[in-house]
């Protein structure tokens, strides 16, 4: 799978679940990219994604970033 296919392959995975209502509760970077964990706060369900394209990482930073100012907005 090319970079471009993989990082478009992990955004999807992300969006899914930011439009299941997902939010990011916990990050953990490692040499493999990062494990981030989504809770869904009215389920309380937990998903985990690996993500391990820089772009994607890149992409989950932003939106992190935003549900943050949501949250103190």
């Amino acid at each position: 799978m090319s970079e471009y296919q993989q990082f478009l392959a992990e955004r999807d995975q992300i969006d899914f679940l930011i439009q299941k209502g997902f939010q990011i509760s916990q990050v953990k970077e490692h040499l493999d990219g990062a494990t981030v964990e989504f809770v869904h706060p009215k389920e309380n369900i937990t998903e985990t994604l690996l993500i391990g394209n820089a772009n994607a990482r890149k992409y989950f930073s932003s939106l992190l970033i935003k549900q943050k100012q949501r949250r103190n907005g």
